[in-house]
């Protein structure tokens, strides 16, 4: 990795985030080594003000179906230290940290929210239930309170993918890619295979044989940017589910245009 992928506490704004959808990746991070300027730094920062999607978690099959959401289970992600890294997974290696806040070790169901043909939102789910109060996921060191307006703290995506695992399961993928011969790469002569029965669009992948660690890799809907997650917790703060949120939906409803109005 290079650049400001090295920088776990890099932050970006809405305006960037909307023009990387148009421009592509390096056209925002080209001299980009610092926040956007923003008119007002809000002492309580809004998780709202980076997704208008919490609501998702209210509605029922009838209502999602209504809004042209698909609801994909992908399988069960083992989680055995409860530390866990959002990340893309092929442009991360094991310097990058897990996130601050920890879940008790266990193997916890990944789903997917679909619309408009691409992966909207994944999300783990930690017990039923749904959420009451949302908060930003965020690396140790990283403070909310910093945020200027609609800035975010979320992760970059350079190919395509994000995905969910515990740290455990960084370090054995490392340990895989760095056995890979010189003139290959993970995607193509690893994961290539794996994605296809499922429409390239998710797999759960065993970076070591044998192993039951595992890593729920999945598309990252408008393709390569910047991606926040989400903690949705009950009323006593305990996390029920991490939703990392592609920005394919808008106000929880995945019609396009005037259908969802």
């Amino acid at each position: 990795m290079s650049g400001w992928l090295e920088q776990p506490g890099f932050r970006l704004g809405r305006a960037a985030r909307s023009l990387r959808r148009g421009l592509g990746l390096g056209a925002v991070t080209l001299g980009l080594s610092a926040a956007i300027p923003s008119l007002a730094v809000a002492a309580d920062w809004d998780p709202a003000t980076a997704s208008s999607n919490f609501g998702i978690f209210a509605l029922n099959d009838a209502q999602l179906a209504e809004r042209k959401i698909t609801v994909t289970p992908i399988g069960e992600l083992e989680l055995p230290t409860g530390e866990i890294i959002a990340c893309d997974p092929l442009i991360t290696d094991d310097n990058w940290p897990a996130l601050a806040r920890k879940v008790k070790p266990g193997h916890y169901p990944v789903t997917l929210f679909e619309a408009q043909g691409r992966v909207a939102a994944a999300f783990l789910r930690f017990r039923p239930g749904v959420p009451v109060r949302w908060e930003l996921a965020v690396l140790p060191g990283q403070d909310v309170s910093t945020l200027n307006g609609d800035e975010i703290f979320g992760y970059p995506v350079d190919a395509g993918l994000g995905s969910f695992m515990d740290k455990a399961a960084m370090a054995l993928m490392t340990a895989a890619q760095d056995k890979l011969k010189p003139d290959q790469n993970y995607y193509d002569d690893v994961l290539a295979a794996e994605f296809a029965p499922n429409q390239d669009r998710f797999v759960m992948h065993h970076p070591a044989a044998g192993n039951a660690t595992n890593i729920a890799m999945f598309w990252s809907g408008w393709g390569d940017g910047f991606y926040p997650s989400f903690w949705g917790l009950d009323a006593t703060g305990e996390p029920l589910v991490l939703m990392t949120d592609f920005g394919v939906l808008e106000n929880a409803d995945g019609r396009e245009g005037d259908e969802a109005k």
